[in-house]
């Protein structure tokens, strides 16, 4: 009889216990990518890996199509229902993390000593997020065409000066075997513009804002140097050496490929498409130098931690499991983005050593600059989309420049600094 009941009693514990043992702590994430099947599955199985290598936590996932994400974002930000996990954007992560979105990271010790700068999101003194991969623009070129008209083939190491680069550009042109010298992408707009377009600013030694103070775009954006950038970019449309604001997106797409423009400035995504239509006969090279050195932009899509989870060290786990070698070089042959570290461009297919896009790795490592680590970011790469768009239109270079200084430095004094001391 004693022996029926303590079993009875075992049994019972077991039942009261089970759901006890068995509990997984949900995490909650948003990924802005969906429709992009390749990317989602690569995400999927990220979370399938982790929820099967430990009995903590399980990951659940949810999905937006980018156009919507970042709204869809600010409305749960405000109804303080964020999830767990989030995917943000590297330039728009201080944004959030001045709101009070964003919580900071915490990972082993020495998780990110090999990661690219661009991959690394940092903000106010401490890291809030992290990259899967980075991205990278270079020049796209024809070696024959190159050859041909006696143009030095550049290097990472001896870039083309910026009174090299212009007059490559006139030659190229004059050869009248091309609509255009030079291919900068005017047909895409938004993020594009201070991403690709801000570096040849820095390269003459300006910048969209300050960066000492973050309090004003005084002298950086309209100094001596912006200037000289602007008067720089506008001739390129003056002198027919580029197409404008007005050029069609399949232009941009197929214009490089057909042959009817000589250089091209586009990023490592476009690479293998480039390389298939192109062949051996096609060059990545390094952005020139006007001065002030060679810059490219960084940072792409990264991992953070929202405010609300109220179980960060289960979102640290998972992020840290998915920055492992392994899966960057999954969504490096999946995506075609650059791998977030060396150990993991080693094991792609496009960035290892020999590999059709083994440059990128190393532009990136050298050259790339973040764009303004600032909440205003927002507001100031509108303004400054807004102002190239202008002088390429003929709008005067100085004039231009003052007024998009002005309407940066009215934001920042009605963001009270943007967290910046005043």
């Amino acid at each position: 009889m004693k022996k029926a009941m303590l079993t009875l009693t075992l049994v019972v514990f077991l039942v009261a216990t089970a759901p006890m043992v068995s509990a997984q702590t949900e995490l909650s994430m948003w990924y802005h990518g969906a429709g992009n099947y390749v990317e989602r599955d690569l995400i999927i199985q990220i979370i399938e890996d982790f929820n099967a290598s430990q009995s903590e936590y399980v990951v659940t996932l949810e999905e937006f199509p980018q156009e919507s994400y970042n709204s869809s974002i600010v409305a749960a930000a405000a109804a303080g229902d964020l999830p767990d996990i989030i995917d943000v954007d590297g330039p728009v992560m201080p944004g959030w993390a001045w709101a009070g979105w964003m919580v900071p990271l915490s990972l082993s010790e020495g998780a990110l000593d090999d990661f690219l700068p661009g991959a690394i999101g940092e903000w106010n003194g401490e890291i809030y997020s992290v990259g899967l991969w980075d991205a990278a623009v270079s020049i796209y070129a024809r070696r024959s065409a190159l050859e041909a008209n006696d143009i030095r083939i550049p290097t990472l190491d001896d870039p083309w000066t910026g009174e090299e680069f212009d007059a490559i550009l006139e030659t190229l042109q004059a050869t009248g075997d091309y609509e255009y010298a030079f291919d900068l992408g005017m047909a895409w707009t938004g993020e594009w513009y201070p991403y690709a377009f801000s570096p040849f600013l820095q390269s003459f030694g300006g910048d969209m804002i300050d960066r000492s103070t973050y309090l004003t775009a005084e002298g950086a954006l309209n100094g001596e140097a912006g200037v000289a950038f602007g008067n720089w970019w506008q001739s390129l449309f003056q002198r027919g050496l580029a197409p404008g604001t007005s050029q069609d997106g399949a232009d941009r797409e197929t214009g490089f490929i057909d042959g009817r423009y000589a250089l091209q400035w586009n990023g490592n995504w476009a690479g293998i498409t480039a390389l298939e239509a192109v062949g051996d006969d096609l060059l990545f090279l390094p952005a020139p130098d006007f001065g002030d050195g060679s810059t490219i932009g960084a940072a792409s899509w990264q991992l953070g931690i929202s405010s609300t989870s109220e179980n960060p060290e289960g979102a640290a786990a998972f992020i840290e499991f998915a920055i492992q070698d392994e899966y960057l070089a999954a969504f490096s042959d999946g995506i075609g983005l650059i791998p977030a570290t060396a150990n993991a461009a080693a094991m792609s297919n496009s960035y290892a050593p020999g590999g059709p896009l083994e440059v990128y790795f190393a532009l990136s490592e050298a050259q790339a600059l973040v764009r303004p680590v600032t909440p205003g970011y927002a507001t100031l790469a509108l303004i400054f989309e807004k102002a190239l768009a202008d002088i390429a239109n003929g709008a005067d270079v100085q004039d231009t420049l003052d007024a998009a200084v002005d309407e940066i430095d009215a934001d920042i004094e009605d963001n009270m600094g943007y967290g910046f001391d005043m």
